[in-house]
């Protein structure tokens, strides 16, 4: 039987969010499915993966300059040289380079070997750092590769002077939109549940509580606009949850704030907002924002490479700079007196989105995965 390879630094946060229609799709195109990856459950024993064969459990590192790489790096080597794959795709800065290096003699023998860039962490605007330090690597890494997929058109352009074997663009990791659009649940409950009421303007963030995702200047300009109705929900978790609670009590605003935590019913929670505020530093192309633009919400986004892809300014949503809270003010005001505007940019990001439907992707990959 033939079989194919995932590899991810994490279960969790990267194989069950963006993989599983993958490992679907081989699985039923008769493949024997491998999985690698850590088991970032804090209960491990929920880690259950749809349509793995077989789950390797690996303790990979997302920085490069931890010892267990090292290990991690000769593990692979030994799970790719037994089970001989005919196909292995590797995601996420450690998870695709450990397996591009660990696979480099498997390709030599037929082992055909794919890596999706989710988002350089190289891009325009980033830190000196991260082009010193991930810029040559990639370059170097790109020539272990029969096909190297970026999934936003910076990185594309980007990645035309890299070595790879065969250069693609596909749109994203796909969006189930049915999952999304075909929803019905009383709106005035679900608010309830959360601690809003109807006639509540819910802005909506989900990702994780960190720095890159810069939530903290949603709630620095909702302070601004000294307006009760205006609440501000955060989906997700992460180190900086702390620090944003303090900001909200110094702002005193606490009461506009909901921190949810993980949540499992991100599309109901899309269905009863306003407004997706999505203000980050760095992306690839945001899983989230296309959720949000499905659910039929206008977006106030960063000016950034993969939020442009999606975001059309003026017609789906607003593009602000990230530290701009006057701007943002400004934005969400302008959505909260209008619900025209709203109406009319949250029917063209619904439109907008079919080309980055899961079927429309599967289907981009399906062609890659078939080539020989």
């Amino acid at each position: 039987m033939k079989k194919v390879l995932f590899v991810a630094t994490v279960v969790k946060l990267h194989i069950m969010v963006f993989h599983i229609p993958y490992l679907e799709w081989f699985k039923k195109n008769g493949y024997e499915v491998h999985v690698a990856a850590r088991n970032d459950y804090e209960n491990k024993k929920e880690c259950s993966i749809p349509f793995c064969d077989k789950f390797f459990d690996l303790p990979f590192e997302r920085s490069p300059l931890k010892k267990n790489n090292i290990y991690v790096q000769r593990e692979l080597k030994k799970i790719i040289d037994i089970n001989k794959y005919e196909i292995i795709h590797c995601h996420t800065p450690m998870g695709g380079a450990l397996t591009r290096i660990a696979a480099r003699e498997a390709r030599k023998n037929g082992t055909r070997v794919i890596y999706t860039a989710h988002g350089f962490h190289f891009y325009t605007g980033a830190p000196l750092i991260n082009w010193l330090l991930y810029y040559p690597v990639e370059r170097w890494l790109a020539r272990y590769v029969d096909v190297l997929i970026t999934i936003n058109k910076e990185d594309y352009e980007r990645a035309k002077s890299f070595k790879a074997k065969k250069l693609e663009y596909v749109p994203g990791v796909g969006i189930e939109t049915g999952k999304f659009q075909n929803i019905d649940i009383d709106r005035e409950e679900k608010r309830k549940s959360i601690g809003l009421i109807n006639d509540d303007f819910m802005i909506i963030s989900v990702g994780e509580l960190n720095k890159n995702k810069n939530h903290q200047v949603v709630i620095e300009a909702i302070a601004k606009l000294k307006n009760d109705n205006v609440k501000y929900v955060l989906c997700g978790q992460g180190p900086l949850e702390n620090e944003l609670k303090k900001l909200a009590h110094e702002l005193k605003i606490e009461q506009q704030i909901k921190f949810l935590g993980f949540r499992k019913d991100i599309p109901e929670l899309m269905n009863v907002a306003d407004l997706f505020a999505f203000p980050s530093f760095r992306e690839g192309l945001s899983l989230s924002l296309m959720e949000a633009m499905t659910s039929g919400l206008p977006v106030i986004c960063s000016e950034i490479r993969g939020n442009v892809d999606l975001i059309e300014e003026g017609k789906g949503g607003f593009l602000i700079q990230s530290t701009n809270i006057f701007d943002i003010s400004e934005k969400i005001n302008k959505f909260y007196r209008d619900k025209n505007l709203r109406d009319l940019y949250a029917s063209y990001n619904k439109h907008l989105i079919n080309k980055f439907s899961i079927e429309n992707v599967i289907n981009e990959m399906a062609k890659i995965y078939e080539e020989r």
